[in-house]
């Protein structure tokens, strides 16, 4: 009895694909798709792995993965269930007061925390003020406060001393160093005080009229937290209530880390279009190979029907078992470059992330199937009288299918991956715009191959007229290799401009201790007292508070009101620090308007800068006049340009900036910095006694702890890096492997008509120069436009362009592909006509 049409199909596919692989049949596509899923898998779960360990490492700045602050005590409900759900808890209720000691007082920030505190992160105390902080653990004893080095300085006390807080007096057992949520607001915070939550009702300072923040900390897994935070939010009130996570931290910190973040998913993503990419070529070549055993079966009977089945369960065999080579690499990888950085960034690889594996065996379905289906139609098509006719092949008429199908595919994938709809589309645009670009330069190249290609046949002819005949195979090719090149630019360039962002942001010598309250009088005495002990002070910014009350004479909210309350127009809700200049301050660019140190002029009125984010805020135009209350003085100036500010550097920034001639009525204080090295902290006792009406911030500890972010993060960039240039580079060895068929017959018809080798390897490798050239070029201005989408929509960084690549890209795109196509086809070049001919047969 014969078998049935399933049986046999299955029974021949298996044959076949047991004979292909022994022979290496099926070496290019199965390398395409282990390629994809180990690239996809390796840098999604790195990423993922990094982004964790990032993330836990700066929830330490939290002092928890997340917290729900309140403006009253939250039910007990609410607390109870974050245990139901396996949650560990600490509160901290936060408020401002006076501390009194030896006739002084001085406003402070007063934080009661219960034993739990801090849930991530560690408390550090120095052994005398601005000393060394050293990791402690544990809290102030009853009847115990720690304070910050700048109460010590200013109320003239030591440990051991007393002070008043409120209704309550306390003994001062330690100096804060540093405190995890200690927070990065240099010039805004008021000095902290740490006491016991169950000392806080003693002092009378938590009752009716008081403004305190209840604040109530969680950590714990990421999927309890999510369902914690499911359950309650339909029963916050955002009046009263808000939840914080690291992600929402807006300090140079978390930016610089969600910057990390959109760039490891940038850079999976290219991942998943170059492995789409080299599948695509991969599976045209497979495509291609089997034209001869389709015409054959179909001479021999065999159906339409049995034909799909054949090479669809042909797909899967392969596919199958390119997920399966794939995830056993791309896990070993990831693994190893983990461990390799594991002294520098702590990567947990005990915590198992299946989010990966599911995307890169959905990666590498997708693509053999999406990206095979037009190759795969054209191979079904493929009419029995080939047997008979060489020159008769597939009859798909058009390729609209075939790009319809791969870039759904490639958006499908990065939608899936990213779920950011903007990067998957910035991306997909981009390379649009490049493919279209590049097939009008194709029609180019034909017309100029036909042109270069007459005459007297020499390598170059030779190339020109080998461009010009295989016109559609080398558009196709140029437009993988430049997509590739593009891509690989656009990580590698990506990694640079954000590594130099972080540099930038805190370079060698950055101020780490700043100084306020420093009067006219004192000002030539600090310079002095500071300059012979070989430390140079930054500028002195002259600063004098005042409230911002009016636009063009309407009235603004001076308090801290909702955000919805419509009682008037919405004001900073504080005082402001003012401050005059004629010179425009580093790191601040006029973006609206004309700088006043450059138009001001005695019959104008007074003028003044503001940050635009905060006249955006404020709704304040050009042309506006702002009224500032300052004591019992009135100061008005008229907006006259608007500056963007660069917050993340280590330097006093101001909202607003006046002209000098507006402010000379007032005696200001000034705002100063300096550098002084770690190992010479001991010193500071030193530098400040003199001067104890000054205030000193110690921001030391901060600039180290965000260095330290920066460089595991750079670090990582690094690896990342390299992984995306590896996939590239395989992307481009499959892409020239493709047409190793043609180039063998072209050789060898060659060779039987006299042409010499050298002239031959020449014509050769001056083809792969020539669309390196091409596709470099291309890549480079498509780069910029990618790059232009992707830093000002997605990553919030300055956009430059990048005139270097614009002339590196041709040479780099003319030297690899240019190697790559030499190293390719060495061995095909090498061999004698009777060896190409007998591997025709």
């Amino acid at each position: 009895m014969s078998a049935s049409p399933n049986n046999a199909a299955w029974t021949l596919s298996w044959r076949l694909f047991r004979h292909e692989a022994r022979r290496g049949e099926l070496t290019v596509i199965l390398l395409a798709i282990v390629l994809s899923v180990a690239a996809v898998l390796s840098l999604s779960l790195f990423s993922e792995r990094l982004q964790s360990a990032l993330t836990d490492r700066t929830a330490e700045f939290l002092a928890a993965d997340r917290l729900l602050g309140s403006d009253k005590p939250v039910p007990d409900e609410w607390l109870d269930k974050a245990r139901e759900q396996g949650l560990n808890l600490a509160q901290r209720v936060q408020m401002r007061s006076m501390v009194f000691a030896n006739d002084e007082l001085m406003l402070a920030d007063v934080r009661a925390v219960d034993n739990a505190y801090p849930l991530k992160g560690t408390i550090k105390l120095a052994d005398e003020p601005f000393g060394l902080g050293k990791p402690v653990n544990g809290l102030p004893g009853a009847g115990e406060v720690w304070l910050d080095s700048r109460l010590f300085q200013v109320l003239g006390i030591e440990k051991g001393d007393k002070v008043e807080i409120g209704e309550r007096e306390f003994l001062v057992s330690a100096v804060i160093s540093e405190l995890p949520d200690g927070g990065f607001n240099v010039f805004g915070g008021d000095p902290l005080v740490l006491m016991p939550l169950k000392d806080l009702a003693a002092t009378g300072i938590s009752g009716p009229g008081s403004r305190t923040d209840y604040d109530y900390m969680f950590s714990g897994e990421d999927a309890a937290l999510d369902a914690y935070y499911e359950w309650l939010e339909p029963k916050l009130d955002r009046e009263l209530h808000y939840w914080r996570s690291v992600k929402d931290d807006d300090s140079p910190l978390g930016r610089s880390v969600r910057r990390a973040e959109q760039y490891f998913l940038l850079a999976s993503l290219l991942a998943i279009v170059l492995a789409s990419v080299s599948i695509a070529v991969a599976a045209q070549r497979y495509s291609h190979r089997h034209y001869d055993p389709v015409a054959i079966m179909k001479t021999l009977g065999a159906s339409g029907a049995m034909v799909r089945k054949i090479y669809l369960l042909q797909v899967i065999f392969i596919a199958t078992l390119g997920i399966v080579i794939g995830s056993l690499l791309g896990f070993s990888a990831q693994y190893v470059v983990a461990e390799l950085i594991a002294e520098k960034v702590p990567v947990a690889l005990d915590n198992w992330h299946w989010r990966p594996f599911f995307i890169a065996i959905f990666t590498g379905v997708v693509c053999a199937m999406l990206f095979s289906l037009y190759p795969l139609m054209k191979l079904f098509s493929v009419p029995p009288l080939r047997v008979l006719r060489r020159d008769l092949g597939a009859n798909v008429g058009s390729r609209i299918i075939q790009f319809i199908a791969a870039g759904s595919a490639i958006f499908v994938l990065m939608w899936a991956y990213s779920g950011d709809l903007k990067i998957s589309l910035i991306l997909l645009v981009t390379g649009l715009v490049l493919a279209m670009a590049l097939m009008a330069v194709t029609m180019g190249l034909i017309w100029l191959g036909r042109k270069l290609g007459q005459g007297r046949m020499g390598a170059w002819q030779l190339a020109w007229a080998r461009i010009q005949r295989r016109a559609m195979d080398n558009s196709v090719q140029l437009i993988s290799f430049a997509i590739t090149i593009m891509l690989l630019l656009v990580v590698l360039v990506m990694r640079n401009d954000m590594v130099r962002q972080w540099q930038e942001q805190l370079p060698k010598g950055t101020p780490n201790y700043f100084m306020i309250n420093i009067t006219d009088q004192q000002r030539p005495v600090v310079e002095s007292h500071f300059s012979e002990r070989g430390l140079e002070m930054d500028k002195f910014y002259p600063v004098v508070r005042g409230r911002f009350v009016a636009i063009n004479e309407e009235t603004i909210r001076t308090d801290v009101t909702k955000e919805d309350d419509d009682s008037g127009r919405r004001g900073l809700g504080r005082e402001a620090n003012l401050t005059w200049s004629s010179t425009l301050q580093q790191e601040n660019r006029v973006v609206a308007g004309n700088w006043h140190g450059d138009t001001q002029s005695s019959d104008k009125p007074y003028q003044v800068s503001v940050e635009s984010k905060v006249a955006e805020r404020l709704e304040i135009k050009l042309g506006d006049v702002l009224r500032f209350n300052i004591g019992s003085e009135v100061v008005e100036a008229e907006v006259g340009s608007l500056r963007e500010v660069n917050w993340q550097t280590m330097q006093p920034n101001f909202f607003f900036v006046l002209e000098p001639a507006a402010m000379q009525a007032f005696s200001p204080t000034y705002i100063t910095s300096f550098h002084l090295p770690t190992e010479q902290k001991a010193q500071l006792g030193e530098l400040m006694s003199p001067f104890s009406t000054v205030t000193l911030f110690d921001v030391d500890a901060r600039i180290n702890q965000l260095r330290s972010i920066v460089s595991q993060v750079s670090l990582a960039v690094e690896f990342i890096l390299v992984l995306v240039l590896c996939a590239g580079a395989l992307v481009l060895v499959a892409q020239v492997q493709s047409s190793m068929d043609e180039r063998q017959q072209e050789l060898a018809i060659l060779r039987t008509l006299g042409a010499k080798g050298m002239m031959i390897r020449m014509s050769v490798i001056a083809e792969f120069v020539i669309i390196g050239i091409v596709a470099g070029g291309m890549a480079a201005m498509a780069n910029e436009l990618a790059l232009y989408l992707l830093q000002s929509q997605v990553f919030n960084m300055q956009t430059t362009v990048h005139w270097q690549y614009w002339l590196l890209a041709p040479i780099t795109g003319a030297l690899v592909v240019g190697v790559l196509g030499a190293i390719s086809c060495w061995r095909l070049l090498s061999l004698n006509t009777s060896q190409l001919l007998r591997r025709m047969v």
